[in-house]
């Protein structure tokens, strides 16, 4: 069922591209989309990581940089079962990490420089495990994938934006008289909307199962609580100046962005008091 319904999204993200190339330029607009739809899954599939780590500005680390951090992730990668992924640090005040890539075999953990300043040797281990989480439930495939397409459309509704504002939709005459030139204007504005609410659909539920299973790989929720309680404080302090909206959906945490951004309304991961709440009911349960 998970499976099924995280294709229908990554399906429904590509119709959107295709529908949204043909309003705003017409039937060459919507053969070139459909091109750039299947291109798109391809280098998703392939490269989504090293677009997220490129997009973020993150730089591989080494055990000697950061010895720390290389501890937790390879004790936690053998309770998880899974390879030790590639570690990546973002040059970021704002506290953050993510996991991306096609598999657990070929996976990136990424923290930022905010994050490692803040968080105790528990705290870390909660983040990480989550993240690992992520890794081991295949989680980074889908999302790397569905922020790579939806970051695809809100570029092609900026470049109708442009088009808009020297004269034109890209349509040819037949398109104008049928109403083309209104649905460009709609698919301009409602397609980042519809990219991101599929986005949020797809990433509501796996951060609540990412928080549960990293609970269960540490053996208990009180590190992960309290990493997320000093997250939800400082990134509601500092804004992120690294990490653009369409990578957001990868982070443990919604990053802050400046005011006016589509995404300052709508979040794509579930609300801190509640993802708290949800691991406090795990207090003295086993988790092993």
């Amino acid at each position: 069922m998970k499976v099924l319904r995280t294709a229908t999204i990554l399906i429904l993200l590509s119709v959107l591209l295709v529908v949204a190339g043909g309003a705003i330029g017409g039937r060459g607009g919507l053969q070139i989309a459909l091109f750039f739809a299947v291109v798109m899954n391809f280098v998703s599939y392939f490269f989504s990581d090293k677009i997220a780590l490129a997009t973020s500005g993150a730089q591989p680390v080494t055990r000697e940089q950061l010895p720390r951090l290389y501890t937790v992730m390879e004790r936690l990668a053998a309770k998880g079962n899974i390879p030790v992924p590639k570690l990546y640090v973002v040059p970021e005040a704002a506290p953050n990490a993510f996991a991306t890539g096609r598999s657990p075999a070929h996976a990136s953990v990424a923290v930022t420089h905010g994050l490692l300043q803040i968080m105790n040797d528990e705290e870390l281990e909660g983040v990480i495990a989550h993240e690992l989480s992520h890794v081991r439930n295949y989680d980074i495939l889908t999302s790397s994938i569905a922020a790579t397409i939806a970051g695809a459309i809100t570029y092609l509704a900026s470049m109708g934006r442009w088009a808009m504002a020297f004269g034109g939709y890209g349509g040819d005459r037949d398109d104008d008289r049928g109403g083309g030139g209104f649905a460009a204007l709609l698919m301009i504005f409602l397609a980042p909307f519809a990219a991101l609410l599929l986005q949020l659909f797809l990433s509501r539920t796996r951060e609540y199962a990412a928080d549960e299973t990293g609970a269960r790989m540490v053996g208990q929720p009180y590190g992960l609580i309290s990493a997320l309680e000093k997250l939800g404080r400082y990134n509601r302090q500092i804004p992120t100046t690294a990490i653009s909206p369409s990578t957001s959906s990868l982070c443990i945490v919604k990053p802050l962005f400046g005011s006016g951004t589509l995404t300052s309304l709508f979040s794509t991961h579930p609300p801190l008091e509640e993802r708290i709440a949800a691991l406090k009911q795990m207090v003295g349960t086993p988790l092993r």
